[in-house]
Formats: C-alpha cells, sequence, structure tokens
C-alpha cells in the first residue's frame, strides 16, 4: 500500500475518498446488527403469544404513547 497524504489529493480523487466513507458510514448506521441471527425458543414463543393476544383482540399501545411514557423524543 502506498502511503499518501490528504494534501497529496487532487480534488476529484478527494471527493471520490468522500463518497466512499459517506457511503461506509451510511451502511454501518443503516444496517442490522442482528442480521442472520436466530431468535431463542424462548423469545420465537413470546412472539407467538403476543401475535395470538392481538389477533384475539388484545389491546395494543402506540408507539408514540410508549415513547411519551419513556421521555423520548418521536
Amino acid at each position: 500500500m502506498i502511503d499518501s497524504r490528504v494534501a497529496d489529493l487532487t480534488v476529484d480523487e478527494f471527493k471520490g475518498l468522500m463518497r466512499e466513507i459517506v457511503a461506509e458510514t451510511i451502511l454501518e448506521m443503516l444496517s442490522d446488527p442482528d442480521e442472520g441471527l436466530e431468535l431463542r425458543e424462548d423469545m420465537k414463543v413470546k412472539l407467538q403469544h403476543s401475535l395470538a393476544a392481538i389477533q384475539a383482540g388484545g389491546k395494543t399501545i402506540p408507539a408514540q404513547d410508549v415513547a411519551e411514557k419513556l421521555g423520548l423524543s418521536w
């Protein structure tokens, strides 16, 4: 690898480098850190019970209400 300094780059090379850095950062921020992982069996059961309760007419709480209760900005 050739050592170079930012000062040695052309404007176009610098722009290209910045585009790469921004693209990598956005991908890191938007990627799912749990992608590829499997749910534990106990969590699957909890989710199935939750879905069944909703289908049976159970009450849901809007995300906005939960955020407000926790003092979060939505």
